[in-house]
């Protein structure tokens, strides 16, 4: 195995007993298919939280560049942490915003920038208008 493959490798998760299981699938499970089913029915979507720059300059971001995104957010440092957290748990993302573009997670608000820079984000947006 090449380094490069070592250090972008996450170790397996570990294996869950059916008590823990049921929980995981449970947890704040009325957010998590709230986002869930706004991921698949909108082209572009930004979960975020109040207060939180990197959010606002995700949604900036978008705006800029006169692309219409569905905005859901839940609540800011202090409130819906719980909340928040079955959303990263779903989502595998540790952090806010996440962007998800045609149903598909790219990530943060850097990975947005990125994909604004390079014209990706342009183009995932074409294919699916095809």
């Amino acid at each position: 195995m090449s380094e490069e493959t070592q250090t972008n490798s996450l170790p397996p998760s570990p294996k869950l007993s059916e008590g823990a299981a049921s929980f995981q699938s449970n947890f704040h499970r009325n957010i998590v298919d709230e986002v869930a089913n706004t991921v698949n029915s909108n082209p572009v979507v930004i979960v975020g939280m109040a207060t939180n720059g990197y959010v606002k300059r995700a949604r900036e971001a978008l705006d800029g560049q006169k692309v219409a995104f569905k905005y859901l957010e839940y609540g800011g440092y202090l409130s819906m942490w719980q909340e928040r957290l079955a959303i990263k748990m779903w989502s595998g993302w540790p952090t806010f915003p996440q962007v998800f573009v045609n149903g598909a997670l790219i990530g943060g608000k850097d990975e947005l920038q990125k994909a604004i820079d390079d014209g990706s984000l342009a183009k995932m947006l074409e294919t699916k208008d095809n």
